[in-house]
């Protein structure tokens, strides 16, 4: 019997989290990050004996999420930038 794994992109804490923290690192430091979180996010699904495809598949829909928290960040702020100097 396989293994359902909760859906990556509906994991909205640690979303919101890794965006707030992209959101304020740069460069060296962004990308260690990044990597790290990546490294761990896919060693516990492979602990939790997912198949390297579904792996891959929700790997790509957790990075797809976090790009899209970080866009709907930056749209706020400038939202908020805008409203502010009116």
């Amino acid at each position: 019997m396989a293994l359902a794994h909760f859906p990556a992109d509906r994991r909205i804490a640690e979303i919101r989290r890794c965006a707030e923290v992209l959101q304020k690192v740069h460069g060296e430091e962004a990308n260690q990050f990044w990597r790290a979180t990546m490294r761990d996010f896919a060693a516990n699904l492979v602990r939790q004996g997912a198949a390297p495809e579904d792996v891959s598949h929700q790997a790509a829909l957790f990075m797809a999420a976090v790009q899209n928290e970080l866009q709907s960040m930056f749209a706020n702020e400038e939202e908020q930038a805008l409203d502010a100097s009116a």
